[in-house]
């Protein structure tokens, strides 16, 4: 017998019985499996490198790379010392290995990064400076080890090029990052093919520090990463990624810790952020590139990190036009007087997107300077274009927060209001200045003290 409707009420069956809420996280972590890399191993001493200082070793990791891989993989072992290098590609089937007192120096000259490769500059496809450990189009690259990755960027060297940040003006006369900036965005929204954005020398666009593109069956484990110059672990259009035991340092401009963007079934574990960005920020691109190429990121599990300074926890957005679902943080640590919020969404009409089934349970937060949880609408354009983004089903679940201005502050828009946001079995002390919600539909308190008041209650605008 055929039922009415054949395939499509198959297909209506199958949504139906999707598993949603924490219930799905088993079956993400069944798909997310760690590379494994055959027991051989490619010293890169064996190929001309040294621990002088001055000595530039960028050829001999290629050669290790590149006989490891023809071998049919392996790991290519950093022993220890620190080795100064240019940018490291890693391919197929590749670990990348640190010894526990490795350092890898990577040079701060620009044109060592040339020439340029696919890559992403905040959410915008182009070809640009090589990130410092990259990887196109593999299966099976990892990072391992205790070592430490050094960008070695300061004050002086990458950071200048976001021009004024904080408390830091802008140089006079120091080249900065806006104009091509700026040339990019009008490139993306005019819809220029990716192969005529050709930046690099002269536009001082920043790299990020670990960026595999397209890649499949990817593992950051156990490292150290301090001073990048811009973002430091940056899945771009991955799938199986594992970011484990990791330890990230660095307090430049847009030194977020960990970007997965437009990825799915991703693992973030037992690391600690201590930033000077958002500590792990989700991303799908931005604006009319976002929606082009149309990628969300999902099926995200965060667990067992401890998050010090930054701008948020666990931040989605601002580059989230292609979307992220199925988001999922639990037992993680957060605080710091220089820590901003716990979880934060921003978005705006310019960038639009559908952001949804979001979920946090078992944290813990100590202080944080803003709001345990904020979602503002009006981050950066406000509401000026012709994309109201969706916030939807958010969920926290045994948080606990210490000190904060504010429990939530939640900014929708009237036209577009935040929905379905669900705080159970919480616990908010230390409130300064309670809630700020305006657009925002179906807020509701379960079992709930805040400043030591009982709430259960729903709130429906």
């Amino acid at each position: 017998m055929v039922l009415a409707g054949g395939p499509h009420l198959l297909r209506h069956l199958e949504a139906v019985q999707e598993p949603h809420g924490w219930d799905r996280v088993p079956h993400i972590l069944a798909r997310i499996r760690p590379p494994v890399f055959p027991d051989r191993t490619f010293d890169i001493t064996g190929y001309g490198a040294r621990p002088t200082p001055g000595r530039d070793n960028t050829d001999a990791i290629r050669r290790a790379i590149a006989t490891c891989h023809a071998a049919g993989g392996g790991r290519v072992v950093v022993p220890d010392g620190r080795f100064e290098t240019g940018p490291i590609h890693l391919r197929s089937r590749v670990a990348l290995h640190l010894a526990d007192e490795a350092t890898l120096a990577f040079s701060t000259e620009p044109k060592a990064y040339l020439p340029v490769v696919l890559t992403r500059f905040e959410g915008m496809e182009l070809y640009n400076y090589s990130p410092l450990i990259y990887a196109l189009d593999c299966e099976d690259v990892a990072v391992t080890g205790r070592g430490t990755l050094d960008g070695q960027a300061d004050f002086d060297r990458w950071w200048p090029w976001k021009g004024a940040w904080k408390d830091v003006p802008a140089r006079p006369g120091q080249p900065t990052q806006l104009p091509a900036r700026a040339r990019l965005g009008e490139m993306a929204e005019a819809g220029v093919p990716v192969a005529e954005r050709i930046f690099g020398e002269g536009s001082y666009l920043r790299p990020s520090f670990i960026q595999p593109y397209r890649c499949t069956n990817v593992l950051i484990e156990g490292v150290t990463i301090v001073n990048s110059p811009m973002w430091e672990i940056h899945p771009v259009l991955c799938r199986n990624v594992t970011v484990r035991g990791v330890q990230v340092r660095s307090h430049g401009p847009n030194n977020d810790g960990c970007n997965p963007e437009s990825s799915r079934d991703v693992l973030i574990e037992r690391c600690t952020f201590d930033t000077g960005d958002d500590c792990i920020a989700l991303k799908s691109g931005r604006n009319a590139e976002g929606r082009r190429i149309g990628v969300p990121v999902e099926d995200v599990v965060i667990r067992d990190c401890v998050m010090k300074d930054g701008h948020g926890g666990v931040v989605v957005g601002s580059e989230a036009s292609g979307g992220a679902r199925h988001i999922f943080a639990e037992r993680c640590r957060m605080d710091s007087p220089r820590l901003d919020r716990g979880l934060r969404f921003k978005t705006n009409s310019v960038r639009g997107g559908t952001i949804e089934h979001v979920y946090m349970r078992d944290v813990e937060i100590g202080e944080v300077a803003e709001a345990v949880v904020t979602a503002d609408f009006y981050y950066e354009e406000g509401d000026s274009g012709a994309f109201p983004p969706t916030l939807r089903h958010v969920e926290l679940r045994n948080v606990t927060s210490r000190r904060s201005r504010y429990g939530l502050l939640l900014r929708g828009y009237a036209h577009a209001p935040i929905s379905d946001v669900r705080i159970v079995d919480c616990r908010f002390d230390d409130v300064a200045e309670g809630d700020l919600a305006e657009g925002v539909r179906d807020l509701v308190y379960a079992d709930t003290r805040v400043n030591g008041v009982l709430r259960n209650e729903r709130i429906a605008r």
